[in-house]
């Protein structure tokens, strides 16, 4: 393995570390939250808080599913799968994407629309309160963990942090920020529907609550979806990077004009470049060989996430014959 190969290696291994870690401080956070929501819940007879605990056992599932997308996407190319497994990272993402959305959005709008349906009779709020003050501050923390992350890797590629998290493929780290941002939604939301119960009496305020923490819940998973069925379909590099890794090849003394330029994120820091090239009539086959390595060399060099770069030395456009009207008139 080349160096160049083991550095990229090392960064893919380095952002892997992080993104369990990430993945791990949130799936501990929201197991014991789960468990603290749900006995409120059913203590206090609170919709919006039985609402928040499906919310929080399907984060749960899902971190569960992120550890695992981590652990199959991080597996070597192998002879059965020579472009490596960072697809499967992907697959687990997106059922991950649908836990959310069956676990805790579908649950919350059921049980908001059965409170309003059927009435509730609102319970002592106070061991609520106290459960959603604590899940508060958890999952600030889960956040802020996902924030760091992926605010170093926004300033690493120069780029704001709202276009990261919008264009990143790291989705693990994505699906935490995302939803630890709906949790801290939805308590704030829980809260308010338990206050106004207190206040007027009726369940009513508890029922919207839970349908509006439903249907954040459906709108996290249906942006996480989508962007993993994105991923998965095939996306190319950003336009910048791939504008810039077309300048490389014509900067090479022997190229003409490249002809078609392909690129492919196969997974967070793994992507691939083929290109049809045209070189220079008089270029021997030496100085192709040559050239295709330099031309490798200098695109991993400058975006190491590039694992792969397919060179296929194609004749451009046929010139104008002698013969060919246009010739014969000059």
């Amino acid at each position: 393995m080349s160096e160049r190969a083991e550095q990229a290696e090392q960064a893919v291994q380095h952002e892997n570390g992080e993104s369990t870690f990430t993945v791990i401080v949130a799936a501990v956070a929201n197991l014991g939250i789960a468990v603290a929501k749900a006995v409120a819940g059913v203590l206090s007879g609170s919709s919006a808080m039985l609402s928040e605990a499906a919310h929080s056992v399907a984060d749960t599932v899902t971190e569960l599913m992120l550890l695992v997308s981590l652990k199959a996407g991080a597996k070597p190319a192998d002879e059965e799968h020579p472009l490596g497994y960072g697809g499967a990272r992907y697959i687990w993402a997106l059922l991950a994407s649908v836990a959310t959305f069956v676990g805790g959005g579908v649950f919350a709008v059921y049980d908001g629309i059965h409170t309003l349906t059927h009435g509730e009779d609102p319970g002592d709020p106070l061991i609520s309160y106290v459960v959603l003050a604590i899940a508060f501050l958890l999952e600030g923390y889960s956040l802020r963990t996902g924030l760091k992350q992926a605010r170093d890797e926004a300033n690493r590629f120069g780029v704001p942090l709202k276009r990261y998290l919008r264009r990143t493929p790291d989705t693990a780290v994505k699906a935490v920020v995302m939803e630890d941002s709906a949790a801290l939604v939805g308590l704030v939301l829980a809260a308010a529907g338990l206050l106004g119960g207190q206040l007027t009496g009726s369940g009513v305020w508890d029922g919207v609550a839970s349908l509006c923490i439903g249907v954040l819940l459906v709108y996290v998973a249906w942006v996480l979806g989508h962007a993993n069925s994105e991923l998965l379909i095939g996306r190319p590099l950003p336009p910048e990077m791939r504008a810039a890794v077309r300048a490389e090849l014509l900067a090479d003394p022997h190229v003409v004009d490249v002809l078609e330029l392909t690129t492919l994120l196969q997974g967070p820091k793994e992507a691939l470049v083929a290109a049809k090239v045209d070189f220079r009539d008089m270029s021997s086959a030496a100085d192709i060989e040559r050239a295709c390595d330099r031309m490798a060399q200098r695109i991993q060099g400058r975006f190491p996430a590039v694992r792969r770069v397919y060179l296929d030395p194609t004749p451009g456009p046929a010139q104008e014959s002698p013969e060919s009207p246009a010739a014969s008139s000059r």
